[in-house]
């Protein structure tokens, strides 16, 4: 296994982001891949478990800034901003502007196969730095992380601001169509990191399919493909 091999130094890494770790093992294990593990050590000593808090750290930051920043939007704009915020594109964005995927601990055959630069490992190890930095230094510190690196997009931001699944619905009842229908495909992952697979069904259309780490992500995703592949989201 190449856990330990890598071509420049965590330091590196730290002074790119601006924070440097008291604990630096919390470094070391957000940027371990289970591949890099053996099988028995996987769960506890790579970036899953911290993947699962970051996510949630990374939410309830993204949903105070927006709470501050945008005074007059209603609650479909500000779910609308944060799902484009925390999704695992944007995630990915930011790992790949902080260079993360040369840090990676990452198995041979994983290396081999382009893990260092997949938008799903690369999304995972963004929220696990910003779990190892909540650890670390509690969430002011990660809260100071995130606005470095989410707010520029958080403003920039010019796609819809309309929520999928309510745009979805009132698009069909436009066109005389019953309600879209979602149900579950797939289930995937472990408990504390499940994948869901959503296919969304409206009469007169394709369905539309999508993946998520909740029920509400995916269906938003899935309503969204829909309504761009129909032309009613062109951005």
């Amino acid at each position: 296994m190449s856990r330990r091999k890598r071509p420049v130094s965590d330091a590196a890494l730290e002074e790119r982001i601006g924070y440097h770790f008291k604990n630096k093992e919390l470094l070391v294990r957000a940027l371990t891949h289970a591949s890099a593990l053996p099988v028995a050590k996987a769960s506890l000593q790579s970036y899953q478990r911290l993947e699962f808090l970051g996510d949630r750290v990374l939410g309830l930051a993204i949903a105070t800034m927006l709470e501050e920043n945008f005074l007059k939007a209603d609650e479909g704009e500000l779910a609308r901003r944060l799902n484009q915020l925390v999704k695992r594109e944007t995630c990915a964005e930011v790992s790949r502007a902080i260079d993360i995927g040369q840090h990676m601990r990452v198995g041979e055959a994983e290396a081999h196969t382009g893990g260092r630069t997949k938008t799903a490992i690369l999304a995972d190890m963004c929220e696990s730095l910003i779990a190892a930095i909540y650890l670390d230094s509690g969430f002011d510190e990660a809260e100071s992380f995130i606005k470095r690196y989410f707010a520029e997009r958080m403003v920039s931001y010019t796609g819809p601001l309309r929520d999928a699944k309510t745009t979805l619905q009132e698009w069909a009842q436009s066109k005389g169509r019953p309600t879209p229908l979602y149900e579950t495909v797939a289930r995937s992952g472990p408990d504390h990191a499940p994948i869901f697979k959503i296919r969304v069904n409206v009469e007169g259309v394709d369905p539309g399919e999508a993946v998520g780490n909740s029920k509400r992500i995916a269906e938003q995703s899935a309503a969204e493909n829909i309504l761009r592949r129909e032309g009613v989201w062109n951005e």
